[in-house]
């Protein structure tokens, strides 16, 4: 009688006749071989549960919405409105180049509905005529409702969006594999402008995922 568990046949063959098939787990006490994955553990380059393989797109949940330390490639409008809102202050991470823009539509209506108000209310706000020795000019002497409101409504939307547009800017040059402080070029006079705008419109690069915070959910 063999003292191996299992029975072992010298032929390969278990104790009712039948073949082991090729790549079953090796007899107990046995080692695997050299370069073969151990009971429990995945083989190299496979993903782990749980774990992100690096430079792979992320999970995704039912209704296709990855989670929020990942980008969103493919993005609708109102779904990148909503992201926007939930990463209000995330600076970890990647953004693709459809959050970021449709966004960035999404600011410029908002900024345009604003300025609109505040243009129809200049309008029609009441104004005195002032002359001096070399000009006239007319100077708002009633503001009207419609004035106020806007100004106040173009203000609160510019406190409330400027710390995560900045962080929706850093988190596209992320994604391109840039550092977040390149953002900062955007201060060199005349060029930063260009500079950023070339770095928003680049592609996505898997390298990109260096900057991602899994555990952060």
């Amino acid at each position: 009688m063999s003292d191996q568990y299992p029975p072992q046949n010298p032929n390969g063959q278990d104790p009712h006749g039948q073949q082991q098939p090729y790549g079953q787990q090796q007899p107990y006490g046995q080692q695997p071989q050299y370069g073969q994955p151990q009971y429990g553990q995945p083989q190299y380059g496979q993903q782990q549960y749980g774990q992100q393989q690096y430079g792979q797109p992320a999970p995704t949940g039912p209704n296709g919405e990855p989670p929020l330390w990942a980008p969103w490639y493919g993005i609708s409008f109102p779904n990148a409105v909503k992201r926007f809102f939930k990463k209000y202050v995330r600076f970890d991470g990647r953004a693709s180049r459809s959050e970021f823009w449709w966004w960035y539509l999404a600011n410029v209506i908002v900024f345009a509905v604003l300025y609109a108000i505040y243009g129809i209310g200049a309008a029609t706000s009441e104004y005195r005529t002032v002359s001096t020795g070399y000009s006239t000019s007319a100077v708002m002497t009633s503001p009207s409702a419609l004035f106020v409101i806007g100004g106040i409504l173009l203000g609160l939307w510019g406190l409330a969006t400027i710390v995560p547009n900045i962080a929706l800017a850093w988190r596209r040059l992320h994604d391109a594999n840039f550092a977040g402080p390149f953002f900062f070029l955007g201060l060199i006079p005349f060029v930063g402008g260009i500079i950023l705008l070339v770095l928003y419109l680049l592609p996505s690069k898997p390298e990109g995922a260096r900057f991602d915070q899994p555990q952060r959910g």
